[in-house]
């Protein structure tokens, strides 16, 4: 009696005080291969090279997705990029494929991977991929250079209810509170993107390294 006691007076402080229970944090890439993962769209190449996932970009291909097999709601992920300097990329979350099709358009929420460049850029604004163009509201969208170019860079993203926040390197980049695009990618799956290229251009390649998330 006195265990159930002391288990009922936890569970009452814990809901009295707000407190939170979440998974702990998982890593979705075993750094060897690319078990739970799946490409949608494209025919860019997504291979496993010492201990990373990179994805090089194939002329002619519209943009390319690696997918997580699994579908995530509300979840805490990060990761750490890399990406050649020409070549734009980014993260989707709570992606779907266009009428839940295997090969159907991969559309939904992405969060920008690209270089700053001289003048910055637009890494770690939220894009409705197929879904409209930038989530981000255009007044926000205020190029920075909080993207460390030819380098390795850390992202944080949480995704919680319709809002989406974004850290690159420790600092804040993205709040984003978006009611409607909620209200149709409440959950999906994760996919690293590998973008189209002009003909005659690249091969250009991203590579991720360290993803891990926690659901919410």
């Amino acid at each position: 009696m006195k265990i159930r006691s002391s288990i009922s007076l936890f569970l009452a402080a814990a809901l009295t005080t707000g407190a939170a229970f979440s998974a702990e944090a998982v890593s979705l890439f075993d750094g060897k291969t690319l078990a739970g993962w799946k490409q949608n769209n494209g025919t860019a190449k997504f291979e496993v090279v010492d201990g990373t996932i990179v994805g090089t970009t194939a002329e002619g291909s519209p943009n390319s997705f690696l997918s997580t097999e699994k579908l995530y709601g509300d979840f805490e992920v990060e990761f750490d990029v890399k990406v050649d300097d020409a070549l734009n990329s980014g993260i989707m979350i709570r992606a779907q494929t266009k009428d839940g099709k295997p090969d159907g358009r991969v559309n939904g929420p992405q969060v920008e991977i690209e270089a700053s460049g001289e003048k910055g850029a637009e890494a770690g604004y939220v894009y409705g991929e197929a879904i409209g163009g930038w989530m981000t509201p255009k007044e926000r969208l205020i190029p920075h250079k909080k993207f460390k170019d030819g380098e390795w860079n850390h992202y944080k993203i949480i995704a919680k209810g319709p809002r989406i926040q974004v850290w690159i390197n420790g600092e804040a980049v993205e709040d984003l509170t978006d009611e409607k695009v909620f209200g149709t990618h409440s959950k999906g799956f994760l996919s690293l993107q590998v973008h189209s290229i002009g003909k005659g251009k690249g091969p250009y390649k991203v590579a991720w390294k360290n993803i891990t998330l926690k659901e919410l």
